[in-house]
């Protein structure tokens, strides 16, 4: 029998649900290598079997595969109204990760939805984000441009990813945010300082991306398979100077994670859904992975409680990471927040 969520979900909006632990689906993409449409279904009906009815994708997520993929499964299957779908706008295509550019132009926006839409094959979308903030252009104007698409019905709720504290009361004050997207994990902790307390205050739920960072935080990761990990060689942590290091840092929090009697990214995702919980913060985490067990993994957390002791142990450990969790400061919330150099 699979690992279900047991989890409540967590309501974002008016008749909006996510359940606990959502799906990343950027794997879809082959970001972290390749995948065939078979196993890639094969994989999405595991996910309705556990109870997994959170999908988040991007139309930028293999440049309109991953919605693809996506759409065939809810076109075979028939179960589009079991899941809450995310998208995601603003990202646009360049030269690959870290040389993309932003768009949060209204004429973007607009153009981009229909696209989702179609490659989903739905009506409209539950959640969308917009991907990152655009520089030129302020917050304000690109979440009304979304809220037009409210309006319409073709989105339902409004996201933000990556953004600052002030960038998410900003926005608020415009359209109600349903959910902030931002990467938090044991050795991703930056958002801890503003974003999640503008969340809490207003009532924000917050979406963890990357919960088991890239899968270095799994009982699995070596160097062999970072160097197999398709878009991991752009981010710092898992470049020669920081690789090793940090194998360093993932072993010994596996071995904390043994002495509690867990693997790693079960505790991992526990020490999220904890530390949520603490601040009284609506969390969903969505692990994206291309298999089954991984994902059992992250489902897993929500019965495991950890002590103070072992917190205590698991951050120590943790603060001894290297590197930065981006490519560009600028390009997350903590690095314009002055807290990423």
């Amino acid at each position: 029998m699979p690992t279900t969520v047991t989890a409540p979900a967590v309501p974002i909006a008016d008749g909006i649900e996510l359940s606990a632990i959502g799906y990343g689906a950027m794997s879809l993409a082959g970001v972290y290598g390749a995948i065939e449409e078979a196993d890639a279904q094969r994989l999405l009906d595991g996910l309705l079997e556990r109870g997994v009815t959170h999908l988040d994708t991007a139309n930028v997520y293999g440049q309109g595969a991953s919605e693809q993929v996506l759409g065939r499964f809810l076109a075979r299957t028939g179960q589009r109204d079991r899941f809450a779908i995310a998208s995601k706008v603003g990202i646009v295509q360049g030269g690959g990760i870290g040389k993309r550019g932003v768009r949060g132009d209204r004429e973007h926006i607009r153009e981009q939805i229909d696209g989702s839409l179609s490659r989903l094959g739905v009506d409209a979308l539950d959640l969308y984000y917009l991907h990152r903030p655009d520089p030129s252009v302020p917050v304000e104007e690109s979440v009304a441009a979304l809220a037009e698409l409210v309006e319409e019905g073709k989105v339902r709720s409004i996201g933000l990813s990556e953004v600052t504290g002030e960038e998410l009361r900003r926005a608020h004050a415009v359209h109600p945010i349903a959910a902030v997207q931002s990467e938090w994990s044991l050795v991703s902790r930056d958002v801890e300082r503003y974003v999640i307390p503008a969340a809490i205050e207003l009532g924000v739920a917050f979406v963890a991306y990357s919960p088991v960072s890239r899968g270095l935080l799994t009982d699995r990761f070596d160097a062999e398979i970072s160097a197999l990990g398709g878009s991991r060689r752009n981010f710092p942590r898992f470049d020669a100077s920081n690789l090793p290091g940090n194998l360093a840092v993932a072993e010994r929090l596996r071995a904390v994670a043994g002495r509690i009697g867990a693997p790693l990214a079960t505790v991992a995702v526990a020490w999220l859904e904890h530390r949520a919980a603490e601040a009284g913060l609506r969390l969903v985490a969505i692990p994206g992975t291309r298999s089954l067990a991984h994902l059992d993994e992250s489902i897993a957390a929500a019965s495991l409680r950890l002590d103070a002791e072992q917190l205590a142990e698991l951050e120590a450990v943790a603060a001894e990471i290297s590197g930065p969790r981006t490519f560009d400061p600028l390009w997350v919330s903590g690095g314009r927040e002055g807290l990423i150099g």
